[in-house]
């Protein structure tokens, strides 16, 4: 789809392959989304700059499927996608993260995004380009044509993957150029690319030995990197982050400010102050240049369970003007999740034991069992929504799983006894479900 064919409708149509329900939600957000391609075919340039995004808050319990509307939303439209929790920055002079860190972490994301769509592009030129290098590293200055085809196709063939070559190699894309963190064994961090902080002008190219096989994912890195530069990558991610970045706040009722609470208002206050400039638009400083927040979509969710939206500051609650509740998951919900959606768990499933030469198929009678059972544990012990299914099937498969054999072929048939037999020593009282399920 193109964005002319993204109409409202559509992008509903699309969300829902992989969301049940929820129809107020998906229908706010693809409105967003559309308003989106209709200001930014605004001929009045004035006028287009004074349309900003209606911003979005999302009421509803965990695993409804908040996260997937707006994950699934930057995926249909490859935009720029980032999810925080609110809960993870303090207001600023506390100890705790810069929210204005949301911003240039959704910069990384738009540039490793843009950097995935040259390489899938241009991967058979970097492949050449590499294939190049290495047999110049290996043959030295003006080989015969022939001699050099040779090798070629020797290297097609990976018979010279174990012989080693000089190369120089970025150290930044050198999988090798690590170190062991002191007290961690096995645990190891990058070395920090001086380049980085001084800027294209420093190289950091060393010669290496290398194997010939291991060769070619640090050439092939650093070709894209080339190619991406040629392409303006880095502008034209910024130029995506600022027309159409999403950034999805989850938690937000953490940080609102509940009377019946006591104890750290002051930092909540100063975490939802702090987010206002970057909601309403703001610019933030970023290694690569300032970013304008003010048409970046920001979708803001919450369970408010113990708060309200009310409990927000009025001038937070200002800048998120178009409300959605999303309900909790019903039984028969569950089991469309299970039977419809593109990437249900049981598809996900089966394609993972086919890996192995195990068959799985279920009947009604096991989906409809799964999903009275997660239903009844929901509302006993904590709702979690639709995440409780993935504690379920693996319980459920557990037994399959631990006894796969490459060498022998099953057919597995998962009914509602198999359901029982697997999960009925684990359904018992609420309490001992606390520890379980």
């Amino acid at each position: 789809m193109d964005d002319q064919t993204l109409t409202p409708k559509a992008i509903k149509e699309e969300l829902d392959r992989y969301v049940i329900g929820q129809d107020n939600a998906k229908k706010a957000v693809s409105i967003a989304l559309r308003n989106r391609w209709r200001r930014l075919n605004i001929k009045d340039k004035a006028l287009r700059e004074d349309i900003i995004p209606k911003n979005i808050l999302m009421l509803g319990p965990t695993g409804c499927g908040k996260t997937e509307i707006a994950r699934k939303l930057a995926k249909l439209t490859q935009s720029p996608f980032i999810k925080v929790e609110a809960t993870k920055f303090t207001e600023v002079g506390y100890v705790g993260r810069d929210v204005e860190q949301i911003i240039r972490d959704l910069v990384e994301v738009a540039i490793n995004l843009e950097k995935k769509i040259i390489k899938e592009k241009y991967i058979s030129v970097a492949y050449e380009n590499a294939e190049e290098i290495i047999l110049n590293a290996l043959l030295g200055e003006n080989p015969t044509q022939e001699t050099k085809e040779k090798f070629r196709t020797m290297l097609r063939n990976n018979e010279l993957n174990d012989k080693e070559v000089e190369i120089s190699i970025d150290q930044k894309n050198n999988p090798f150029q690590s170190m062991d963190i002191p007290g961690m064994p096995g645990a190891q961090l990058g070395m920090m690319n001086i380049g980085d902080i001084f800027g294209k002008g420093m190289k950091n190219k060393k010669k290496t030995k290398i194997k010939i096989g291991d060769a070619y994912e640090p050439i092939i890195q650093e070709e894209i990197e080339k190619i991406a530069e040629k392409q303006n990558v880095v502008q034209m991610a910024m130029k995506k982050v600022q027309e159409s970045g999403i950034v999805f706040i989850d938690e937000i009722d953490k940080i609102a400010t509940n009377t019946t609470r006591r104890g750290g208002d002051v930092s909540r206050d100063g975490v939802q102050r702090d987010l206002l400039p970057l909601i309403e638009g703001t610019t933030v400083s970023t290694k690569y240049g300032s970013v304008e927040t003010n048409h970046i979509l920001f979708i803001a969710s919450g369970a408010f369970h113990q708060s309200k939206p009310s409990d927000l500051l009025p001038e937070l609650q200002g800048r998120l003007p178009v409300r959605v509740r999303l309900n909790g998951l019903t039984r028969d919900d569950l089991v469309k999740i299970l039977k419809e959606t593109d990437n249900s768990l049981i598809k996900q499933y089966k394609a993972l034991f086919d890996t192995e030469n195990i068959h799985l198929s279920f009947d009604d009678g096991a989906i409809n069992k799964i999903a009275e059972l997660t239903e009844k544990i929901n509302q006993d012990v904590e709702n979690i929504g639709a995440r409780r299914l993935q504690t379920m099937f693996e319980k459920i498969l557990e037994e399959i799983s631990f006894q796969a054999n490459l060498n022998e072929t099953k057919d597995v048939l998962i009914d509602a006894a198999w359901v029982d037999k697997s999960l009925g020593s684990e359904v018992k009282s609420k309490d001992d479900q606390k520890f379980i399920l």
